[in-house]
This record gives structure tokens, sequence and C-alpha cells, in this order.
């Protein structure tokens, strides 16, 4: 069967059509509360990564915002602190008693150094002016130029950032936000002030519902100032997911599925959110399925049965006035008591 070319663009459209609304019913936004919800335990990146990990069970993954004051990428946490103080006491340690073997490594250049101290001082006086002065070159260059000196300089620049993402430490706060944004998180900052963030975050929220390009929103708090917004998702059947610590809290009971941020942080999570997408599917199945009352059409066959009922009272009218009117058997004719008499 020929079809001609404005009928298939039209299929292919409808097709295209009909695709976008089934990948938008099954989309998934992450939205992440900072300042209720920080990655203390683990790297911020490890954090984002299992945490896109387990949002991805659920259906394909959109986009993914976290929000926060500025207090909240200026703290440092405790296992953070504790770290670097290990780290200061270990380089006191190596420069009272020197190692004899070379056990330190350079990542960009490949020299080995006794201490670690040493190894920061090399990193800090070669590499970090080299990466300066690749940075000034492409600055100084536009359009073109610009783009083919970036692409030969990429390769030493990531080298360079991974090294330095190891090595040094950041002057302010513990790298929160440039390891979220390495991960994928988009990363907004508001102003330093009470519920800035939640009102923010909460705002965001609406507009992409506003929108209907999602299916599943996945809410990392525990703050029960998101209930309003929850319940606002239900009604609009969208599914809700809530990762958190409070094992009973407001917006786990609220919600479709609810997550344990210890789960999601060891990896565990990725499981129990492909168990929930189970129990989903099979409660909309069963929804399809189901018996429903409909009294408008149940008031109409009555009405019918009614007219009925009323048109059979009728016909035995009928029937009782031609009883009434001939009352002979039926086997004899007019013709034969005419001859009678």
């Amino acid at each position: 069967m020929a079809f001609s070319p404005c009928r298939l663009l039209r299929l292919v459209r409808r097709h295209r059509t009909l695709a976008t609304a089934a990948s938008s019913s099954r989309a998934v936004a992450v939205f992440w509360d900072l300042d209720n919800k920080p990655p203390n335990t683990i790297p911020p990146y490890d954090a984002a990564v299992r945490l896109h990990l387990a949002a991805a069970s659920f259906g394909p993954l959109r986009f993914s915002v976290a929000y926060a004051n500025h207090h909240a990428f200026r703290h440092l946490p405790a296992p953070v602190r504790a770290a670097r103080a290990e780290r200061r006491a270990a380089d006191h340690l190596e420069a009272a008693k020197p190692s004899r073997v070379p056990s330190y490594l350079c990542r960009v250049c490949g020299r080995r150094f006794f201490a670690h101290a040493k190894l920061v001082n090399h990193f800090r006086q070669i590499h970090e002016r080299e990466q300066e002065k690749r940075l000034r070159r492409i600055d100084s260059v536009t359009g073109g130029r610009r783009v083919r000196l970036v692409a030969a300089l990429s390769l030493k620049m990531e080298k360079y950032k991974k090294a330095a993402r190891e090595l040094l430490t950041p002057e302010v706060g513990y790298g929160l936000a440039d390891e979220l944004r390495r991960a994928g998180v988009v990363v907004r900052t508001v102003d330093d002030r009470p519920e800035a963030a939640d009102r923010a975050l909460r705002e965001h929220m609406v507009e992409t519902m506003d929108r209907g390009k999602v299916g599943c929103l996945v809410l990392v708090s525990d703050d029960s100032g998101f209930l309003g917004v929850m319940r606002e998702a239900r009604m609009r059947c969208l599914k809700t997911v809530v990762v958190g610590d409070e094992g009973d809290g407001a917006l786990k009971r609220y919600a479709d599925s609810a997550l344990s941020w210890k789960d999601v942080v060891s990896g565990k999570a990725k499981e129990e959110a492909a168990s929930a997408v189970g129990r989903w599917k099979d409660r909309d199945l069963l929804k399809k399925l189901e018996w429903r009352h409909m009294p408008e059409e149940e008031e109409g066959e009555s009405d019918i049965f009614d007219d009925d009922s009323d048109a059979g009272d009728e016909e035995d009218g009928c029937l009782g006035l031609v009883g009434e009117r001939d009352k002979k058997p039926w086997w004899k004719l007019n013709s034969d008591s005419n001859d009678l008499h």
C-alpha cells in the first residue's frame, strides 16, 4: 500500500508526538534540598551519581537540580574537617621523619616525591601556573581560533583538573558546587534568608508540573514544608518519591514511594526503586480492570425497563378489551354461528 509524501509526513509527526508524550509521562525530575540533606558521609560527586542511578530506575532522568544558600557551600562537614586534620598531622610527621622511598606521584608530569607537602608545592609552582597560562591564552582569542585552541588544550586541562581535585584543598568549602556540577546536577544558590531555598525549590517544582514534561518527581528532603507541593503533584496524577532519613516522616507517608538516604548513598536503593515501579504497574493495571459504579447508566436502564413494563400493561389491556368483546372460543367462526341461526 503506497502513501503520499504528505500522508507519510503526517504519520511521522504523529508518531513523534505520541513518543514524546509517552516519554514525558515516564520522565523523572530530581529536586535536591541541600540545606536539609547535604552529602556529608561520602564525596558529593559519588552521592550525586548514586542518586541519579536510583532515580533512573523510575524512568528516564530528565534533569536534576539542587538548591542551597551560600552558607551550605562554605560549611565544612565533620568528616571533611577530620580528614584535613589527619592530612596535616601526617605532613608534620613526614617533615620530622622524611621517608627514604618516594611514595607520592604527580598525576600530571609523573615525578615522585618523598613528602606530600613537597608534592603540593611542586603542583602549585609548576602545574598551577601552566593552567593559568592556558586560560589566559584561551581568553585572548575568539571565534574559530578559540575553538581550535580549546580542542588542542582540552586533554591537558582535564588532566590538571583531575589531579587538582585530589591534591589541592578548595579555598572555600569543600568543592560541593563544583563536584555536583561535574555529576550533572544544576546547582542554584539563593540568599541567606530563612526558607529561601525551600521557597525557590517549591516554585521550581510547581513550574515543572505546569509544563507537563515529567511524570515522576523525586524530592530529596525531610522538610514537611513540601507537603503542599506533594499534594498538588498527586492531584495532577504524578508519581512522587521522597528520599530522606526519617523512617515514618510526613513526606514519606504522603508519597507514592519512599527511599532511605542511607540506602541511596550505599547503592542499595536501586533494587527498592525497581520493586516500586513494579507495584506501580500492577496498580495501574488493576485500575484499568476494576468495575466502576455508574448510577447514571443504571437510571437510564431502569427507565427503559419502566417503558417496557408500561408497554406490556398496555398490551395486556388491549388483549383484555379484545377478550371482553369477543368471548367465543377461537375455533368457532362467525359464519358457523350465522348458519345455526
